[in-house]
């Protein structure tokens, strides 16, 4: 595009949301150009704001028009670099933020039609509002949002009860690369009429649309929610008490999030307002929490009962159980923090993974071994949803070394022993994160070869000018 062409283009985009929601100028366009880790930093022809999905479409049908290439973007709180632009300057950055109305909520009917923009958290409260619950719960809850939520299929910390952001979708609204609108927002539970095109949407990181609105599923809010923290021998122990807890508590068991001593370590570490019920008297602890629909009285017996049964099956070695919300608040935060204080220790190498629990607790300790001998003295943050064979194993640099050097020096060979440790268990090196940029070389060396190309065939019968996202999830076409 010649810089005449540009500035034509600059100017329709502006003729159609206005200037205040065109930004180039390069302070107002920096913090949609830089991923929350701070890995990718690309440049873009310019930052665009619809307000509404009319506008969404109308700029979609410019870029179509002049061949400009579009990245979606939400929150920009994803870990693999799928919202952020290359370095070119010549992607526009088109950002959901101004989408943020709440359309419908049918409180008997058990539904909620959320725009892309609505940031989580306000989604939980607009649920609650009419007494119902939005499940879905990350960390980045106050932040990222609806859109970007089914875009990368986000997991979270109550799959074990309620399903991936997939299974919490009736209905999408979605902007094509051509510009054209569909409109599938039903909120029926039983819709059997031909290809599911939302299940196509979700999890495909913008790369073959743009969500603008989605019809998401309420449940009743439970009577109460009663959250405790229990020391386990080993990570077999942690894998046996899920078990127990499962047939104990039933469908009432909604979160069991597994936590490193080191992990909690490096949390107290930067981070000593926050402090554990006991001493860690071992490697591991599980954050359990179960939903109750008759009350806190027996929510809180059914939850002491397996305490004191796994205890004395030797699998826990000390527990406590929140006795407040401010209690049962602070052991979820103690779980929500280790990415943060990751962060703060420094650039680490992330692992995403999903590994059948029957073999979890084998990869855990042979890949441990094998990091180990790699990189000695390594430190392993391992973390995340146990109950639905999620892990976050991630690796920090030894004591006292360069955390950028060492991401340098030994992401690959990392990344490669953990991968190949999660295929050879019949597992997945991208559990919930998504593909983005960062892992769409693994989806080629990892992915089924037919699968892959048939991701490819769809990318290039919706959107054959390769317009949406390009090169994320898949490698830019030769040529293209």
């Amino acid at each position: 595009m010649t810089p005449a062409e540009r500035t034509r283009f600059v100017d329709a985009l502006r003729a159609l949301l206005g200037a205040s929601h065109v930004l180039t100028d390069a302070q107002d366009c920096a913090p949609y150009l830089t991923d929350w880790r701070k890995r990718y930093c690309g440049q873009a022809l310019a930052v665009v704001l619809p307000g509404d999905t009319a506008q969404v479409s109308e700029v979609v049908q410019l870029c179509a028009l002049h061949s400009v290439r579009i990245v979606p973007q939400g929150g920009n709180t994803g870990l693999v670099g799928g919202a952020t632009p290359d370095a070119s300057g010549e992607q526009l950055v088109l950002s959901t933020r101004r989408l943020q109305r709440i359309r419908a909520i049918d409180a008997a009917g058990g539904s909620l039609i959320a725009e892309a923009g609505c940031v989580l958290a306000a989604v939980q409260q607009a649920a609650a509002d009419v007494g119902k619950l939005f499940p879905l719960s990350l960390a980045a809850e106050g932040s990222c949002t609806i859109g970007g939520n089914l875009s990368t299929n986000a997991g979270g910390t109550a799959v074990l009860r309620y399903g991936n952001a997939r299974d919490l979708c009736l209905g999408l609204e979605v902007v094509t690369p051509q510009g054209e609108v569909i409109d599938a927002l039903n909120t029926l539970r039983k819709n059997n009429t031909g290809y599911s095109l939302r299940d196509l949407y979700i999890g495909a990181e913008g790369t073959l649309g743009i969500i603008t609105a989605a019809a998401l599923k309420l449940f009743p809010q439970p009577a109460a929610q009663i959250t405790a923290l229990a020391a386990v021998r080993d990570m077999a122990a942690a894998i046996n008490l899920l078990d127990l807890a499962q047939a104990r508590l039933g469908c009432g068991l909604t979160g069991f999030e597994l936590m490193s001593a080191h992990s909690l370590q490096l949390v107290q570490q930067h981070f000593p307002q926050q402090t554990l019920p006991f001493a860690l008297p071992s490697p591991w602890c599980v954050l359990l929490e179960t939903s109750d629909a008759e009350g806190e009285m027996q929510g809180r017996a059914r939850l002491e009962g397996l305490l004191a049964a796994a205890l004395e099956a030797g699998l826990v070695v000390d527990a406590a159980v929140a006795q407040s919300l401010a209690q049962s608040r602070a052991l979820w935060q103690l779980r929500e923090s280790i990415p943060l204080a990751q962060a703060q220790e420094g650039l680490n190498i992330k692992h995403d993974i999903g590994v059948p629990l029957s073999q979890m607790a084998a990869f855990v300790e042979s890949t441990a071994e094998l990091v180990q001998q790699a990189i000695p003295g390594a430190r392993l943050v391992v973390f995340g949803h146990l109950g639905d064979g999620n892990l976050h194993y991630n690796v920090q640099a030894p004591l006292g070394a360069d955390p950028a050097r060492f991401l340098r020096a030994h992401e690959a060979t990392c990344n490669r022993i953990v991968f190949d440790a999660a295929a050879a268990c019949g597992g997945t090196f991208s559990a919930e994160h998504g593909i983005g940029q960062l892992k769409r070389d693994e989806l080629a060396r990892y992915g089924d070869a037919v699968a892959v190309a048939q991701m490819r065939a769809i990318k290039q019968a919706l959107d054959p000018q390769n317009l949406m996202n390009p090169g994320k999830v898949l490698p830019d076409r030769p040529g293209a």
